[in-house]
């Protein structure tokens, strides 16, 4: 469960960073300013390889998370990141992810309870 935990955290820090990117600009915008273009693509990367790596137990006690959501993002920008729609993205972002990290933030939390 720690390597969970940790997978957890890093999770947290790639959506908060994902909502730090994506805050008061739209995807024409970011897809034009290469420095955040590639921020914003790392940080789907991260979430979705994390999410990957996380224990198959710990997802099956919380299948209401879309944690299937997450590793195909980052396949699709891994795999195909010359034809990443920013508007999806930013949609995401906007739309999705902040009730996936609410998900994520009590998952980790009640394992941090746990092991303390």
């Amino acid at each position: 469960m720690r390597r969970d935990a940790v997978l957890l955290d890093e999770i947290v820090n790639a959506v908060g960073r994902i909502f730090e990117l994506t805050a008061e600009m739209s995807a024409a915008e970011i897809e034009v300013r290469p420095d955040r273009r590639d921020s914003l693509l790392w940080n789907f990367t991260v979430l979705g390889e994390a999410v990957s790596q996380l224990s198959a137990g710990l997802k099956a006690e919380h299948p209401a998370i879309p944690w299937t959501d997450a590793s195909r993002i980052r396949n699709r920008i891994v795999h195909g990141y010359w034809s990443v729609d920013f508007e999806v993205l930013s949609a995401t972002a906007r739309d999705d992810l902040p009730s996936f990290l609410a998900g994520v933030e009590t998952v980790l939390a009640s394992l941090i309870e746990d092991a303390g």
